[in-house]
């Protein structure tokens, strides 16, 4: 009769716990990516619902927002201003908002089909892999 554990259990025992951390870091990480990714998600969602109410707030300029925007982090257009803001003060600073938001890469565009206003933002959302063609693309209709 044997008493207490050989080597080889121990040695495999080792091996379905190492297997086992192994599994649960890697739940981690991808628990990590996609987390980053509803927080794009997020933030995509909260500029086009920006942009759209400044176009119902300025109804008289809605041409003016009728574009394609590129992300940008240019300090001169991060600063806010005060008192009346002018249509291409807003976008402007909106450029700014959707670079720090979601990268120099972002882009928007902004269509507008009689009465309908509609915002697609495209972010690329693969950036643990610089050579992913990850696009996403959030889209969004309103009525004015």
């Amino acid at each position: 009769m044997q008493s207490g554990f050989t080597l080889l259990e121990v040695l495999i025992a080792l091996l379905v716990l190492a297997v086992g951390l192994l599994g649960f870091a890697m739940l981690q990480v991808m628990n990590v990516r996609f987390t980053e990714s509803a927080n794009y998600r997020t933030k995509a969602t909260q500029l086009a619902d920006t942009l759209l109410d400044q176009v119902r707030a300025d109804r008289t300029a809605v041409a003016s927002y009728v574009t394609t925007y590129t992300g940008s982090n240019a300090a001169a257009g991060c600063v806010p201003t005060t008192g009346a803001v002018s249509a291409s003060t807003f976008k402007t600073f909106w450029q700014c908002q959707l670079g720090r938001a979601l990268g120099d890469g972002a882009t928007a565009t902004v269509t507008q089909v009689g009465t309908s206003i509609t915002v697609s933002i495209s972010w690329n959302d693969d950036r643990w892999n610089v050579n992913s063609l990850g696009n996403q693309i959030f889209s969004t209709s309103t009525q004015l």
